[in-house]
Protein backbone atom coordinates (compact mmCIF):
# COMPACT_ATOMS: atom_id res chain seq x y z
CA UNK A 1 0.00 0.00 0.00
CA UNK A 2 2.67 2.03 0.81
CA UNK A 3 4.73 1.73 -2.07
CA UNK A 4 1.87 2.39 -4.34
CA UNK A 5 1.07 5.61 -2.68
CA UNK A 6 4.81 6.38 -3.35
CA UNK A 7 4.47 5.55 -6.67
CA UNK A 8 1.08 7.58 -7.34
CA UNK A 9 3.47 10.84 -5.65
CA UNK A 10 6.66 10.58 -7.33
CA UNK A 11 6.21 8.29 -10.29
CA UNK A 12 7.44 5.10 -10.99
CA UNK A 13 11.41 5.32 -11.87
CA UNK A 14 10.65 4.79 -16.06
CA UNK A 15 8.34 7.85 -15.51
CA UNK A 16 11.10 9.59 -13.72
CA UNK A 17 13.65 9.06 -16.13
CA UNK A 18 11.37 10.12 -18.66
CA UNK A 19 10.82 13.07 -17.30
CA UNK A 20 14.00 13.74 -16.94
CA UNK A 21 14.99 12.73 -20.56
CA UNK A 22 11.54 14.93 -22.17
CA UNK A 23 13.63 18.29 -21.61
CA UNK A 24 16.80 17.08 -23.96
CA UNK A 25 14.79 15.80 -26.44
CA UNK A 26 12.61 19.34 -26.43
CA UNK A 27 16.37 20.85 -27.32
CA UNK A 28 17.04 18.61 -29.89
CA UNK A 29 13.95 18.98 -31.23
CA UNK A 30 14.57 22.94 -31.44
CA UNK A 31 18.28 22.63 -32.86
CA UNK A 32 16.99 19.98 -35.61
CA UNK A 33 14.21 22.66 -36.52
CA UNK A 34 17.40 25.06 -37.02
CA UNK A 35 19.90 22.43 -39.07
CA UNK A 36 16.46 21.90 -41.59
CA UNK A 37 17.17 24.99 -42.86
CA UNK A 38 21.01 25.27 -43.22
CA UNK A 39 23.10 24.07 -46.13
CA UNK A 40 24.55 20.84 -46.65
CA UNK A 41 28.44 22.27 -45.95
CA UNK A 42 27.00 23.88 -42.82
CA UNK A 43 25.07 20.62 -41.68
CA UNK A 44 28.63 18.37 -42.17
CA UNK A 45 30.86 21.28 -41.00
CA UNK A 46 29.11 20.46 -37.77
CA UNK A 47 31.21 18.02 -36.82
CA UNK A 48 34.59 20.04 -37.19
CA UNK A 49 33.01 22.56 -34.95
CA UNK A 50 31.78 19.80 -32.39
CA UNK A 51 35.50 18.69 -32.26
CA UNK A 52 37.05 22.28 -31.79
CA UNK A 53 34.46 22.83 -29.16
CA UNK A 54 35.75 19.84 -27.14
CA UNK A 55 39.78 20.66 -28.10
CA UNK A 56 39.34 24.30 -26.81
CA UNK A 57 37.28 22.62 -23.51
CA UNK A 58 39.70 20.03 -22.81
CA UNK A 59 43.80 21.41 -24.34
CA UNK A 60 44.99 22.60 -21.35
CA UNK A 61 44.39 19.62 -19.62
CA UNK A 62 45.16 17.27 -22.42
CA UNK A 63 48.83 19.06 -23.10
CA UNK A 64 49.60 19.23 -19.12
CA UNK A 65 49.16 15.19 -19.74
CA UNK A 66 51.53 15.05 -22.82
CA UNK A 67 54.17 17.03 -20.84
CA UNK A 68 54.09 14.23 -18.18
CA UNK A 69 54.03 11.33 -19.89
CA UNK A 70 57.23 12.96 -21.96
CA UNK A 71 59.14 13.38 -19.16
CA UNK A 72 57.80 10.03 -17.43
CA UNK A 73 59.74 8.34 -20.66
CA UNK A 74 62.96 10.25 -20.20
CA UNK A 75 63.48 10.39 -16.28
CA UNK A 76 66.21 8.25 -15.37
CA UNK A 77 64.89 8.02 -11.83
CA UNK A 78 62.42 5.45 -10.70
CA UNK A 79 61.52 7.46 -7.94
CA UNK A 80 60.56 10.50 -10.83
CA UNK A 81 58.89 8.22 -12.74
CA UNK A 82 56.71 6.68 -9.87
CA UNK A 83 56.00 10.64 -8.75
CA UNK A 84 55.01 11.58 -12.54
CA UNK A 85 52.76 8.38 -12.41
CA UNK A 86 50.73 9.43 -9.09
CA UNK A 87 50.29 12.47 -10.68
CA UNK A 88 48.80 11.28 -14.23
CA UNK A 89 46.42 8.59 -12.95
CA UNK A 90 46.75 8.93 -9.05
CA UNK A 91 47.92 6.25 -6.46
CA UNK A 92 45.27 4.13 -7.32
CA UNK A 93 45.26 4.23 -10.75
CA UNK A 94 42.46 6.13 -11.50
CA UNK A 95 42.90 9.79 -10.83
CA UNK A 96 45.26 12.14 -11.31
CA UNK A 97 45.04 14.48 -14.80
CA UNK A 98 43.79 11.74 -16.81
CA UNK A 99 40.62 11.30 -14.14
CA UNK A 100 40.14 15.36 -14.79
CA UNK A 101 40.35 14.47 -18.19
CA UNK A 102 37.89 11.89 -18.29
CA UNK A 103 35.60 14.19 -16.52
CA UNK A 104 36.03 17.49 -18.57
CA UNK A 105 35.20 14.95 -21.90
CA UNK A 106 32.14 13.80 -20.33
CA UNK A 107 31.17 17.28 -19.40
CA UNK A 108 31.59 18.60 -22.58
CA UNK A 109 29.69 15.77 -24.21
CA UNK A 110 26.73 16.50 -22.33
CA UNK A 111 26.62 19.55 -23.60
CA UNK A 112 27.04 18.85 -27.00
CA UNK A 113 24.60 15.68 -26.94
CA UNK A 114 20.76 17.31 -27.97
CA UNK A 115 22.75 19.19 -30.86
CA UNK A 116 24.81 16.46 -31.97
CA UNK A 117 21.91 14.47 -31.97
CA UNK A 118 19.71 16.54 -33.76
CA UNK A 119 22.70 16.63 -36.62
CA UNK A 120 22.58 12.79 -36.90
CA UNK A 121 19.00 12.98 -37.48
CA UNK A 122 18.91 15.78 -39.68
CA UNK A 123 21.70 14.24 -41.78
CA UNK A 124 19.61 10.69 -41.82
CA UNK A 125 16.54 12.82 -43.08
CA UNK A 126 18.97 14.44 -45.82
CA UNK A 127 20.00 10.78 -47.07
CA UNK A 128 16.38 9.19 -47.55
CA UNK A 129 16.39 7.78 -50.92
CA UNK A 130 19.72 8.03 -51.07
CA UNK A 131 21.48 3.96 -52.50
CA UNK A 132 24.30 2.64 -50.04
CA UNK A 133 25.69 -0.84 -50.81
CA UNK A 134 25.67 -3.48 -48.30
CA UNK A 135 27.42 -6.56 -48.46
CA UNK A 136 27.01 -6.87 -51.65
CA UNK A 137 23.64 -5.53 -52.54
CA UNK A 138 22.60 -1.96 -53.31
CA UNK A 139 19.68 -0.21 -50.68
CA UNK A 140 18.11 2.47 -50.32
CA UNK A 141 18.87 4.89 -47.51
CA UNK A 142 15.17 5.04 -45.29
CA UNK A 143 15.95 5.62 -42.15
CA UNK A 144 15.08 8.29 -39.85
CA UNK A 145 15.52 8.79 -35.90
CA UNK A 146 12.04 8.79 -33.85
CA UNK A 147 11.71 10.37 -30.67
CA UNK A 148 11.67 6.28 -28.69
CA UNK A 149 15.16 5.75 -30.50
CA UNK A 150 16.46 8.99 -29.49
CA UNK A 151 15.35 8.23 -25.67
CA UNK A 152 17.61 4.65 -26.61
CA UNK A 153 20.41 7.00 -27.80
CA UNK A 154 20.61 9.14 -24.43
CA UNK A 155 20.77 5.70 -22.33
CA UNK A 156 23.37 4.59 -24.15
CA UNK A 157 25.80 7.03 -24.09
CA UNK A 158 25.17 7.66 -20.14
CA UNK A 159 26.47 3.63 -20.21
CA UNK A 160 23.27 1.93 -19.53
CA UNK A 161 21.42 -0.46 -20.74
CA UNK A 162 18.45 -0.42 -23.40
CA UNK A 163 16.24 -3.18 -24.49
CA UNK A 164 14.51 -2.68 -27.96
CA UNK A 165 12.39 -5.28 -29.17
CA UNK A 166 12.82 -6.73 -32.93
CA UNK A 167 12.26 -3.84 -35.34
CA UNK A 168 12.65 -1.01 -33.25
CA UNK A 169 15.61 -0.28 -35.19
CA UNK A 170 18.58 -1.05 -32.24
CA UNK A 171 21.13 -0.44 -35.62
CA UNK A 172 19.90 3.00 -36.08
CA UNK A 173 19.78 3.75 -32.35
CA UNK A 174 23.66 3.09 -31.65
CA UNK A 175 24.10 6.13 -34.33
CA UNK A 176 23.78 8.48 -32.03
CA UNK A 177 25.69 7.66 -29.05
CA UNK A 178 28.81 6.28 -31.41
CA UNK A 179 29.03 9.21 -33.39
CA UNK A 180 28.89 11.42 -30.09
CA UNK A 181 31.11 9.72 -28.53
CA UNK A 182 33.53 9.50 -31.28
CA UNK A 183 33.99 13.53 -31.98
CA UNK A 184 37.04 13.31 -29.29
CA UNK A 185 39.03 11.36 -31.42
CA UNK A 186 39.56 8.51 -28.96
CA UNK A 187 37.67 5.67 -30.63
CA UNK A 188 34.20 4.12 -30.22
CA UNK A 189 33.29 0.54 -30.78
CA UNK A 190 30.34 -1.61 -31.32
CA UNK A 191 30.45 -5.32 -30.76
CA UNK A 192 28.67 -7.70 -32.09
CA UNK A 193 27.72 -11.56 -32.20
CA UNK A 194 28.96 -12.34 -35.76
CA UNK A 195 30.84 -10.65 -38.45
CA UNK A 196 27.84 -10.78 -41.03
CA UNK A 197 26.44 -8.07 -38.52
CA UNK A 198 29.81 -6.42 -37.93
CA UNK A 199 30.29 -6.29 -41.68
CA UNK A 200 26.73 -5.14 -42.47
CA UNK A 201 26.67 -2.34 -39.98
CA UNK A 202 29.59 -1.23 -40.92
CA UNK A 203 28.64 -0.44 -44.13
CA UNK A 204 24.74 0.28 -43.47
CA UNK A 205 25.65 2.62 -41.02
CA UNK A 206 28.81 3.98 -42.45
CA UNK A 207 27.12 5.91 -45.09
CA UNK A 208 25.40 8.02 -42.49
CA UNK A 209 28.56 8.69 -40.60
CA UNK A 210 30.67 9.24 -43.56
CA UNK A 211 28.33 11.92 -44.77
CA UNK A 212 29.14 13.20 -41.50
CA UNK A 213 32.56 13.42 -41.60
CA UNK A 214 33.79 10.36 -39.71
CA UNK A 215 35.53 6.93 -41.22
CA UNK A 216 34.48 3.81 -40.23
CA UNK A 217 36.16 0.50 -40.01
CA UNK A 218 34.80 -3.48 -39.52
CA UNK A 219 37.62 -5.76 -38.11
CA UNK A 220 36.39 -8.45 -40.25
CA UNK A 221 37.33 -6.94 -43.01
CA UNK A 222 41.01 -7.31 -41.92
CA UNK A 223 43.72 -9.65 -40.90
CA UNK A 224 44.72 -10.28 -37.37
CA UNK A 225 47.84 -8.30 -36.24
CA UNK A 226 48.15 -6.92 -39.80
CA UNK A 227 48.15 -3.19 -40.42
CA UNK A 228 44.78 -2.86 -41.67
CA UNK A 229 43.86 -3.93 -38.83
CA UNK A 230 45.66 -1.38 -36.96
CA UNK A 231 43.80 1.15 -38.86
CA UNK A 232 40.24 -0.03 -38.57
CA UNK A 233 40.96 0.53 -34.67
CA UNK A 234 42.26 4.19 -35.35
CA UNK A 235 39.32 5.07 -37.61
CA UNK A 236 36.80 7.42 -35.29
CA UNK A 237 34.08 4.43 -35.28
CA UNK A 238 34.98 0.38 -34.97
CA UNK A 239 32.35 -2.21 -35.95
CA UNK A 240 33.67 -6.46 -35.00
CA UNK A 241 32.84 -8.89 -32.76
CA UNK A 242 33.13 -9.65 -29.41
CA UNK A 243 35.42 -12.68 -30.17
CA UNK A 244 37.52 -10.45 -32.22
CA UNK A 245 38.08 -7.49 -29.66
CA UNK A 246 38.95 -10.10 -27.02
CA UNK A 247 41.66 -11.91 -29.17
CA UNK A 248 43.24 -8.69 -30.50
CA UNK A 249 43.66 -7.72 -26.92
CA UNK A 250 45.11 -11.15 -25.96
CA UNK A 251 47.82 -10.44 -29.09
CA UNK A 252 48.59 -7.13 -28.16
CA UNK A 253 49.78 -8.81 -24.81
CA UNK A 254 51.74 -11.25 -26.49
CA UNK A 255 53.95 -8.61 -28.76
CA UNK A 256 57.64 -7.99 -28.57
CA UNK A 257 57.47 -4.44 -29.15
CA UNK A 258 54.48 -1.57 -28.03
CA UNK A 259 54.19 -0.05 -31.98
CA UNK A 260 52.75 -4.20 -33.05
CA UNK A 261 50.00 -3.48 -31.13
CA UNK A 262 47.35 -2.73 -32.82
CA UNK A 263 44.85 -1.71 -30.54
CA UNK A 264 44.25 1.74 -28.74
CA UNK A 265 42.87 2.56 -24.89
CA UNK A 266 39.19 1.08 -24.25
CA UNK A 267 37.19 4.47 -23.97
CA UNK A 268 33.73 3.76 -25.15
CA UNK A 269 31.85 0.15 -26.56
CA UNK A 270 28.08 -0.22 -27.14
CA UNK A 271 27.94 -4.63 -27.14
CA UNK A 272 25.22 -5.90 -28.85
CA UNK A 273 23.19 -8.76 -27.45
CA UNK A 274 24.51 -7.98 -24.23
CA UNK A 275 22.74 -10.32 -22.12
CA UNK A 276 24.13 -13.15 -24.51
CA UNK A 277 28.06 -11.92 -24.30
CA UNK A 278 28.21 -10.46 -20.69
CA UNK A 279 25.49 -13.19 -18.84
CA UNK A 280 25.90 -16.43 -21.25
CA UNK A 281 29.06 -16.27 -21.87
CA UNK A 282 30.71 -14.10 -18.91
CA UNK A 283 32.77 -17.33 -18.15
CA UNK A 284 33.76 -18.76 -21.02
CA UNK A 285 37.22 -17.84 -21.72
CA UNK A 286 39.24 -16.69 -24.79
CA UNK A 287 42.21 -18.19 -24.69
CA UNK A 288 45.05 -18.65 -27.71
CA UNK A 289 47.07 -22.02 -27.26
CA UNK A 290 50.68 -23.00 -28.94
CA UNK A 291 52.09 -25.82 -29.74
CA UNK A 292 54.20 -27.59 -26.68
CA UNK A 293 57.25 -28.69 -28.74
CA UNK A 294 57.03 -32.59 -27.46
CA UNK A 295 56.10 -35.37 -29.37
CA UNK A 296 53.76 -37.20 -26.31
CA UNK A 297 51.12 -37.35 -28.54
CA UNK A 298 51.34 -41.46 -29.65
CA UNK A 299 51.68 -41.71 -25.61
CA UNK A 300 48.14 -40.70 -25.44
CA UNK A 301 46.81 -43.91 -27.16
CA UNK A 302 49.67 -46.05 -25.49
CA UNK A 303 48.37 -45.22 -21.87
CA UNK A 304 44.68 -44.80 -22.87
CA UNK A 305 44.09 -48.65 -22.53
CA UNK A 306 45.43 -49.09 -19.09
CA UNK A 307 43.69 -45.81 -18.12
CA UNK A 308 40.48 -47.52 -19.21
CA UNK A 309 41.08 -50.43 -16.97
CA UNK A 310 42.10 -48.50 -13.85
CA UNK A 311 38.55 -46.29 -14.62
CA UNK A 312 36.49 -49.52 -14.80
CA UNK A 313 38.01 -50.98 -11.76
CA UNK A 314 37.37 -47.59 -9.81
CA UNK A 315 33.80 -48.26 -11.19
CA UNK A 316 33.63 -51.02 -9.42
CA UNK A 317 34.79 -49.92 -6.16
CA UNK A 318 32.46 -46.94 -6.46
CA UNK A 319 29.70 -49.61 -6.71
CA UNK A 320 30.86 -51.74 -3.91
CA UNK A 321 31.04 -48.67 -1.80
CA UNK A 322 27.39 -47.46 -3.00
CA UNK A 323 26.29 -51.01 -2.16
CA UNK A 324 28.11 -50.36 1.40
CA UNK A 325 26.09 -47.20 2.14
CA UNK A 326 23.08 -48.30 0.84
CA UNK A 327 22.92 -51.61 3.17
CA UNK A 328 24.47 -49.06 6.32
CA UNK A 329 21.54 -46.92 5.66
CA UNK A 330 19.37 -49.65 5.54
CA UNK A 331 20.69 -50.41 9.36
CA UNK A 332 20.42 -47.10 10.26
CA UNK A 333 23.84 -46.57 10.96
CA UNK A 334 24.05 -43.00 8.96
CA UNK A 335 27.86 -42.51 9.70
CA UNK A 336 29.22 -45.79 7.72
CA UNK A 337 26.60 -44.94 5.24
CA UNK A 338 27.94 -40.80 4.95
CA UNK A 339 31.27 -42.23 4.49
CA UNK A 340 31.12 -44.67 2.04
CA UNK A 341 28.92 -42.25 -0.12
CA UNK A 342 31.71 -39.86 0.69
CA UNK A 343 34.00 -42.31 -0.42
CA UNK A 344 32.21 -43.26 -3.53
CA UNK A 345 31.81 -39.49 -4.68
CA UNK A 346 35.31 -38.64 -4.59
CA UNK A 347 36.44 -41.78 -6.88
CA UNK A 348 33.13 -41.32 -9.21
CA UNK A 349 30.92 -38.53 -8.99
CA UNK A 350 29.16 -39.21 -12.07
CA UNK A 351 28.41 -43.12 -10.77
CA UNK A 352 24.69 -43.50 -11.82
CA UNK A 353 24.23 -45.50 -8.83
CA UNK A 354 25.41 -43.38 -6.61
CA UNK A 355 23.75 -40.43 -8.14
CA UNK A 356 20.74 -42.32 -7.39
CA UNK A 357 21.25 -42.47 -3.88
CA UNK A 358 21.78 -38.88 -3.61
CA UNK A 359 18.53 -37.94 -4.62
CA UNK A 360 16.94 -40.17 -1.74
CA UNK A 361 16.00 -38.28 0.93
CA UNK A 362 18.94 -37.15 3.87
CA UNK A 363 21.75 -38.93 1.72
CA UNK A 364 23.27 -35.73 0.33
CA UNK A 365 23.53 -33.95 3.81
CA UNK A 366 24.69 -37.12 4.83
CA UNK A 367 27.49 -36.80 2.59
CA UNK A 368 28.20 -32.49 2.51
CA UNK A 369 28.54 -33.35 6.27
CA UNK A 370 31.17 -35.98 5.81
CA UNK A 371 33.14 -33.62 3.06
CA UNK A 372 33.02 -31.09 5.87
CA UNK A 373 34.20 -33.93 8.76
CA UNK A 374 37.04 -34.42 5.84
CA UNK A 375 38.12 -30.96 5.57
CA UNK A 376 38.09 -30.42 9.38
CA UNK A 377 40.08 -33.36 10.24
CA UNK A 378 42.86 -32.39 7.42
CA UNK A 379 43.87 -29.27 9.82
CA UNK A 380 44.69 -31.33 12.73
CA UNK A 381 47.79 -32.47 13.43
CA UNK A 382 48.59 -36.19 12.21
CA UNK A 383 48.62 -37.83 15.15
CA UNK A 384 45.12 -36.84 15.98
CA UNK A 385 43.54 -37.25 12.44
CA UNK A 386 40.66 -39.91 11.85
CA UNK A 387 40.21 -40.14 8.20
CA UNK A 388 43.60 -39.93 6.69
CA UNK A 389 42.80 -43.31 5.15
CA UNK A 390 39.25 -42.29 3.52
CA UNK A 391 40.91 -42.11 0.01
CA UNK A 392 43.14 -45.89 0.54
CA UNK A 393 40.15 -47.73 -1.09
CA UNK A 394 40.12 -45.92 -4.17
CA UNK A 395 42.84 -46.06 -6.89
CA UNK A 396 42.32 -42.11 -7.84
CA UNK A 397 40.94 -39.36 -6.28
CA UNK A 398 38.39 -36.74 -8.22
CA UNK A 399 37.35 -33.26 -7.85
CA UNK A 400 34.29 -32.66 -9.72
CA UNK A 401 34.19 -28.66 -8.94
CA UNK A 402 37.75 -28.46 -9.81
CA UNK A 403 38.12 -30.76 -12.59
CA UNK A 404 41.32 -31.48 -10.72
CA UNK A 405 42.77 -35.42 -10.19
CA UNK A 406 45.46 -37.37 -8.24
CA UNK A 407 46.21 -41.03 -8.00
CA UNK A 408 46.78 -43.00 -4.72
CA UNK A 409 48.79 -45.33 -3.97
CA UNK A 410 46.78 -48.11 -4.72
CA UNK A 411 46.13 -46.50 -8.49
CA UNK A 412 50.22 -46.64 -9.05
CA UNK A 413 50.15 -49.91 -8.03
CA UNK A 414 47.59 -50.69 -9.96
CA UNK A 415 49.15 -49.11 -13.13
CA UNK A 416 52.34 -50.20 -12.50
CA UNK A 417 52.97 -53.00 -9.98
CA UNK A 418 56.56 -54.24 -11.34
CA UNK A 419 57.85 -50.33 -10.73
CA UNK A 420 55.75 -48.42 -8.14
CA UNK A 421 58.49 -45.44 -8.70
CA UNK A 422 57.42 -45.51 -12.84
CA UNK A 423 54.51 -42.66 -11.63
CA UNK A 424 55.99 -41.15 -8.53
CA UNK A 425 57.80 -37.87 -9.08
CA UNK A 426 61.12 -37.05 -7.66
CA UNK A 427 62.27 -34.88 -4.56
CA UNK A 428 64.14 -33.17 -7.44
CA UNK A 429 65.10 -30.42 -5.03
CA UNK A 430 66.77 -32.49 -2.64
CA UNK A 431 68.55 -34.86 -5.11
CA UNK A 432 69.58 -31.09 -6.67
CA UNK A 433 71.09 -30.36 -3.53
CA UNK A 434 72.63 -34.12 -2.49
CA UNK A 435 74.66 -33.61 -6.08
CA UNK A 436 75.70 -29.94 -5.58
CA UNK A 437 77.27 -30.75 -1.85
CA UNK A 438 79.08 -33.95 -2.84
CA UNK A 439 82.76 -33.92 -2.04
CA UNK A 440 83.04 -37.17 -4.77
CA UNK A 441 82.16 -35.56 -7.79
CA UNK A 442 83.68 -33.05 -9.74
CA UNK A 443 82.49 -30.22 -11.77
CA UNK A 444 81.29 -31.85 -14.51
CA UNK A 445 80.40 -35.05 -13.19
CA UNK A 446 77.75 -32.52 -11.23
CA UNK A 447 76.85 -31.20 -14.58
CA UNK A 448 76.03 -34.39 -15.93
CA UNK A 449 74.66 -35.56 -12.93
CA UNK A 450 71.69 -32.96 -12.93
CA UNK A 451 71.17 -32.83 -16.51
CA UNK A 452 70.12 -36.99 -15.40
CA UNK A 453 67.99 -36.45 -12.78
CA UNK A 454 66.36 -33.31 -14.43
CA UNK A 455 65.57 -35.17 -17.39
CA UNK A 456 64.12 -38.13 -15.52
CA UNK A 457 62.28 -35.43 -13.42
CA UNK A 458 60.91 -33.97 -16.64
CA UNK A 459 60.22 -37.45 -18.76
CA UNK A 460 58.07 -38.53 -15.31
CA UNK A 461 56.39 -35.68 -15.13
CA UNK A 462 54.95 -35.78 -18.69
CA UNK A 463 54.14 -39.38 -18.22
CA UNK A 464 51.85 -38.43 -14.93
CA UNK A 465 50.54 -35.25 -17.05
CA UNK A 466 49.31 -37.67 -19.24
CA UNK A 467 47.32 -40.33 -16.80
CA UNK A 468 45.82 -37.08 -15.00
CA UNK A 469 44.80 -35.86 -18.57
CA UNK A 470 43.33 -39.21 -19.85
CA UNK A 471 41.89 -39.84 -15.93
CA UNK A 472 40.01 -36.32 -16.39
CA UNK A 473 38.68 -37.42 -19.71
CA UNK A 474 37.23 -40.63 -19.02
CA UNK A 475 35.79 -39.59 -15.50
CA UNK A 476 34.66 -35.99 -15.67
CA UNK A 477 34.01 -34.73 -19.85
CA UNK A 478 31.23 -36.53 -21.14
CA UNK A 479 30.34 -37.10 -24.75
CA UNK A 480 27.32 -35.57 -26.05
CA UNK A 481 27.58 -33.05 -22.97
CA UNK A 482 30.92 -31.56 -22.97
CA UNK A 483 31.80 -32.43 -26.29
CA UNK A 484 30.80 -34.01 -29.76
CA UNK A 485 32.23 -36.03 -32.03
CA UNK A 486 31.81 -35.20 -35.50
CA UNK A 487 33.99 -36.36 -38.72
CA UNK A 488 36.91 -37.41 -36.68
CA UNK A 489 37.36 -34.85 -34.39
CA UNK A 490 36.45 -33.80 -31.09
CA UNK A 491 34.54 -30.43 -30.34
CA UNK A 492 34.10 -29.17 -27.61
CA UNK A 493 30.33 -27.86 -26.45
CA UNK A 494 29.62 -24.44 -24.98
CA UNK A 495 28.27 -25.49 -21.75
CA UNK A 496 26.19 -22.18 -21.79
CA UNK A 497 24.73 -22.17 -25.25
CA UNK A 498 25.40 -25.54 -26.51
CA UNK A 499 26.69 -25.06 -29.08
CA UNK A 500 30.23 -26.64 -30.88
CA UNK A 501 32.60 -24.30 -31.12
CA UNK A 502 34.88 -25.44 -33.76
CA UNK A 503 38.90 -24.76 -34.02
CA UNK A 504 38.89 -24.15 -29.87
CA UNK A 505 40.75 -27.06 -28.11
CA UNK A 506 41.50 -27.71 -24.23
CA UNK A 507 45.03 -27.13 -23.24
CA UNK A 508 47.58 -28.85 -21.45
CA UNK A 509 46.81 -32.30 -23.04
CA UNK A 510 43.06 -32.51 -22.25
CA UNK A 511 42.16 -32.63 -25.48
CA UNK A 512 44.50 -35.34 -27.07
CA UNK A 513 43.26 -37.38 -24.14
CA UNK A 514 39.87 -37.04 -25.02
CA UNK A 515 40.76 -37.84 -28.92
CA UNK A 516 42.29 -41.11 -27.32
CA UNK A 517 39.31 -42.08 -25.90
CA UNK A 518 37.30 -41.67 -28.22
CA UNK A 519 39.79 -43.56 -30.89
CA UNK A 520 39.99 -40.59 -33.21
CA UNK A 521 43.39 -39.09 -34.37
CA UNK A 522 45.12 -37.63 -32.21
CA UNK A 523 46.68 -34.16 -32.68
CA UNK A 524 49.28 -31.90 -31.48
CA UNK A 525 49.35 -30.64 -27.78
CA UNK A 526 48.72 -27.21 -27.06
CA UNK A 527 49.46 -25.01 -24.62
CA UNK A 528 47.45 -21.73 -22.98
CA UNK A 529 49.53 -18.44 -24.10
CA UNK A 530 46.88 -15.70 -23.38
CA UNK A 531 43.49 -15.87 -21.83
CA UNK A 532 40.80 -13.49 -20.72
CA UNK A 533 37.27 -13.99 -20.10
CA UNK A 534 34.62 -11.31 -21.84
CA UNK A 535 33.75 -9.92 -18.48
CA UNK A 536 37.36 -8.93 -17.76
CA UNK A 537 38.09 -7.73 -21.30
CA UNK A 538 34.63 -5.04 -21.64
CA UNK A 539 35.46 -4.55 -17.70
CA UNK A 540 38.66 -2.22 -19.44
CA UNK A 541 36.50 0.19 -20.97
CA UNK A 542 35.71 3.75 -19.64
CA UNK A 543 32.19 3.44 -20.21
CA UNK A 544 30.62 0.30 -21.76
CA UNK A 545 26.46 0.37 -22.89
Amino acid sequence: MFNKLLGAVFGSRHERELKRIRPILAEIDEHGRRLASVSEDELKAQTAKFRATIADRTRALSDQIASLKERKRTAADAGERESLDNELSGADGRGGLEADYRRAIRDVLDELLPEAYATVREAARRLVGTKVMVTGRELEWNMVHYDVQLIGGIQLHLGRIAEMATGEGKTLVATLPLYLNALPGRGAHLVTVNNYLARRDSQWMGHLFTYLGLNVACLDDTEPGSDARKAAYHADITYGTNNEFGFDYLRDNMVVATDQRVQRPHIYAIVDEVDSVLIDEARTPLIISGPVGNESDGQYAEYNAAVLRLVRRQTELANDLVARGEKALESGDLTAAGLAFYKAQLGNPKNKRLLKSLQEQGVKMLVQKQELEVIADRKLPPSKQQFREVEDDLLFVLDERGHTVHLTDRGVDFLSPSDHDQFVLPDISSEVHRIEHSHEMTGVEKLEARRVIEGEYALKSEKLNIIHQLLRAHSLYEKDVNYVVQDGQVLIVDEFTGRTMPGRRWSEGLHQAVEAKEGVQVKGETQTLATITFQNYFRMYEKLA
